[in-house]
């Protein structure tokens, strides 16, 4: 073959005759345009059903969430509620108390214990308004809690003023409840990113804790 010599067209395979009452030939091209095209279901056409299982699914997520979150506010509120209404009951058990001391050291530490509680819980208010707690209406269940603690503590020491030994009683009871309070401020401070409220608990701690010590090493002899 020489160069740009044009190339001849291949052959077609010859057409068999199509034979009488043979069905016509159709070409499969054909077939496929005539085929009824499958069409893509769109998200809501299979109806409500999966609809709604979809939203029942995403409004059981919120609530679980809406659950979680109150959980850890909760938790990190309680301690702050407790601390307001120990605070408040202290200072009760300590006015109740005053007639009653005989020794004239503890009279002089508990009227000191007295001022230090009518200060700090002036104070409180602003404080734990930064954390959305108002001291004098905490949860129920910390009211109740708190409300049957006082109520213990004072039949202990109207048993111990029946049987002459109050004071004694009585230093034990407070040390234990100052001590209660320092462990509530330390856990509040920790927990809390309020400036105003670890500023506030700084000072109560510093001045609650020398009253604490005295307390605990008060000697009825």
């Amino acid at each position: 073959m020489y160069p740009n010599q044009p190339v001849p067209p291949s052959p077609q395979p010859p057409q068999q005759p199509q034979q009488p009452g043979q069905p016509p030939i159709v070409p499969l091209d054909y077939l496929d345009q005539i085929a009824p095209q499958t069409q893509k279901k769109r998200f809501f056409d299979s109806g409500p059903k999966k609809l709604i299982i979809i939203l029942a699914a995403a409004f059981l997520v919120v609530m679980t969430l809406v659950v979680i979150v109150n959980v850890i506010t909760g938790a990190n509120r309680r301690p702050a509620e407790q601390l307001a209404a120990r605070l408040m009951s202290t200072q009760q058990i300590a006015d109740n108390a005053q007639e009653n001391l005989k020794t004239t050291s503890l009279r002089s530490l508990n009227s000191t214990l007295r001022v230090y509680f009518t200060n700090t819980n002036r104070d409180i208010a602003q404080p734990f308004a930064t954390i959305d707690i108002n001291p004098t209406k905490v949860s129920r269940g910390v009211a109740s809690e708190e409300a049957a603690l006082t109520a213990a503590t004072e039949e202990r020491l109207e048993d111990a003023r029946l049987n002459a030994v109050f004071d004694r009683t009585y230093a034990r009871e407070m040390e234990y409840q100052l001590a209660t309070l320092l462990a509530l401020m330390e856990r509040v401070y920790s927990s809390t990113s309020s400036s105003s409220l670890k500023e506030y608990l700084e000072e109560s701690y510093d001045n609650l804790e020398p009253l604490h010590e005295q307390f605990a090493a008060f000697d009825e002899a």
